[in-house]
């Protein structure tokens, strides 16, 4: 098509035929117009082309570029003219476009005059500027379909990545269309990985949820705060297999707290049972060991760390020493406690009293679980009642070592075994008031006193009742000897035939003495042989005084015969001078007037202190009577005729 035949054309009816078609369309094709503006330029220069035709023909329309670049097909031409007449015509099409402006701007440059050139130029340059916008726009495009791309391959590392780190082979598989367009792949790709990242973020709150248990638990373990913290999970490996050994691990943990929690429980539980059978305040000890432990109504809030199970085991150990201890001193009061009333002789009902001390006195220590059993206040009360005890001991301990040691004189004294009361009674009181022998140790030796003397008294029975028939029958035969030297025996005065009875009584009492001696010897020395001591009466040997009786005894019997033979000589004598000078007073009442005696001055240089008639002479108090308190009577049965 040549330039001049431009110069006839009207392309007025071609573009407003179709111009509502393009009138909205995009400016990223005014690059074409300003290519179509260049031509028609160069076809005015050339051809005298009349501008006022294409002032409708400057439309930013892809037909019209082709148009204007080709020259050819003008049936093309005239639709991209028909368009740019009618976006002219018809305002109402939509807004103001590129079309539109440079219209505006031609009849703008006609009214001003505006030359060719100046036009040409500024055409240029908006061409120029278009084009640097296209460009750019193409670069824009360039680089979203690189991030497009990019995105696309991240997405595809991503969808693998979450399959690595979720550890399962997912039922959503990655879409294997390679074909389409890059927002289709994408699209196609994004509900997995939609579904991945919902599963992945949801596996994190599991796993989250579960190390935070894990290490809440750590912590209440190890008894710090700072592990009770935030804590991140490690992505990389968000598998079941690794949720499971997670919650493995807290199932263990759990476990483990649940034990530590019962063994809290049983701690508070002994602790509260020590504490108040030992009367201390329960809540200050434990608080002590840990404030968690005060309140019994939430047990999970208890501390179970290793530092308060340790803290716990060591105040259970040392309040259950604690008691151990305070039993025992307690059982000692209540010892002592007993063994002071029963020195005592304490009444049933001040024993009453300490019946709470009393009561565990052979308890032991797991039997004593009552409140306040061992309190200090009840040891306290214990402790001043032993004091006040104490201090009523020692008189107490004299009067009853003293009434111990008069009944072992009187079994001593009964016995006839001499014993020194005074220095014994001294030396009782000397150990009780220097405190260095016990009351009961004083007392089971003074018991052992009064069983051995008993035993020996026992043992000498047998033995002293024939003593005691010795010196009755000694007793009688001085009675004898007085009442034979009476010459006023047979006047008839009153009692004079109780005393010829007595007499008869005596003469056979007396014939059975050298018997009962002779019998005395052989006992004593049966005995003596047998215990290897002395058989000793009043402090003086037995066989001694028997030895000397039998001395005695003798002598006298001389004398009596030397008094009968002189007396017989004298009456011989008598009645031969009455045969040869005649009657005379009789000399006999001389001789019995001037007859010896054996008074108990006639053995004074002897051993011992013997009566007229050989016996000795026992002594109480300096006085004894004629016949002895414990006189015993011979029977009828002893009494037998004396052999010759």
């Amino acid at each position: 098509m040549s330039p001049q035949f431009l110069n006839h054309i009207n392309l007025e009816p071609l573009v407003d035929k179709h111009v509502n078609l393009y009138a909205h369309n995009h400016t990223a094709f005014s690059s074409v117009l300003f290519h179509s503006l260049s031509h028609v330029n160069k076809a005015r220069k050339l051809n005298k082309f009349r501008p006022q035709i294409f002032t409708k023909t400057l439309i930013p329309c892809p037909i019209a570029v082709s148009i204007l670049q080709s020259h050819h097909n003008l049936v093309l031409f005239n639709f991209g003219y028909q368009m740019a007449v009618d976006e002219v015509q018809n305002p109402n099409l939509g807004e103001t476009t590129c079309g539109s402006l440079l219209l505006k701007l031609q009849k703008i440059w006609d009214e001003v005059g505006e030359s060719d050139e100046e036009r040409d130029k500024a055409l240029v340059q908006l061409e120029q500027e278009c084009l640097n916008v296209y460009k750019r726009k193409v670069d824009q495009a360039a680089k979203s379909k690189e991030h497009l791309l990019q995105t696309l391959e991240d997405a595809k590392l991503e969808f693998a990545n979450l399959l690595r780190s979720l550890g399962e082979k997912s039922s959503v598989n990655i879409p294997e269309k390679t074909s389409g367009t890059i927002k289709e792949q994408l699209a196609a790709i994004a509900p997995a990985l939609e579904q991945l990242w919902k599963k992945k973020e949801e596996r994190i709150h599991e796993f989250s949820d579960v190390q935070a248990q894990i290490k809440k638990i750590c912590g209440e373990i190890a008894g710090s705060d700072e592990l009770a913290g935030s804590l991140a999970v490690d992505v990389s490996d968000l598998s079941l297999k690794k949720l499971e050994e997670y919650q493995k691990h807290l199932q263990e943990l759990q476990k483990e707290k649940s034990q530590r929690l019962n063994k809290v429980l049983e701690f508070v539980k002994n602790l509260h049972e020590v504490c108040g059978v030992l009367g201390v305040d329960f809540y200050s000890t434990v608080s002590d060991v840990h404030p968690s432990l005060i309140d019994a109504s939430c047990a999970q809030s208890k501390s179970i760390s290793n530092d308060t199970l340790a803290r716990l085991a060591k105040c259970v150990m040392a309040l259950k020493e604690a008691k151990k201890q305070r039993l025992h001193k307690l059982q000692d009061l209540a010892a002592q406690l007993t063994e002071l009333w029963n020195l005592m002789d304490t009444s049933e009902d001040e024993r009453s009293l300490f019946d709470h001390v009393t009561c565990n006195i052979s308890a032991s220590v797991d039997d004593v679980n009552v409140p306040g059993a061992l309190a200090l206040n009840l040891i306290e009360q214990a402790e001043v009642e032993v004091e006040r005890l104490d201090q009523l001991k020692a008189s107490k301990m004299k009067e009853i070592a003293l009434k111990k040691q008069v009944e072992l004189e009187q079994i001593y004294a009964q016995a006839h075994i001499e014993l020194d009361t005074k220095a014994a009674r001294e030396k009782i009181l000397a150990l009780i008031d220097s405190g260095n022998l016990e009351p009961v140790e004083l007392f089971a030796d003074m018991d052992a006193q009064v069983i051995k003397a008993k035993d020996e008294a026992l043992s000498r029975k047998d033995i002293l009742d024939k003593v005691e028939k010795w010196m009755s029958a000694c007793e009688e035969e001085s009675w004898l000897d007085d009442y034979n030297r009476d010459n006023n025996r047979y006047n008839g005065s009153r009692g004079a035939h109780l005393n010829l009875k007595r007499a008869e009584k005596a003469r056979i009492l007396v014939s059975k003495i050298p018997g009962l001696v002779d019998t005395l010897v052989a006992k004593t020395r049966t005995w003596e042989e047998e215990h290897g001591m002395i058989f000793a009466y009043d402090g003086v040997p037995l066989l001694a005084m028997l030895d000397e009786y039998s001395v005695l005894r003798h002598d006298r019997e001389e004398e009596k015969r030397r008094i009968r033979d002189q007396k017989k000589f004298h009456e011989q004598l008598n009645t031969e001078q009455e045969s040869m000078f005649g009657a005379k007073p009789s000399p006999a009442r001389r001789l019995s007037g001037s007859k010896k005696t054996m008074g108990p001055n006639e053995a004074s240089n002897r051993r011992l202190s013997m009566n007229q008639n050989g016996t000795r002479s026992v002594k109480r108090d300096n006085t004894r009577p004629v016949a002895p308190l414990n006189y015993v009577a011979i029977s009828k049965e002893d009494v037998a005729p004396v052999t010759p």
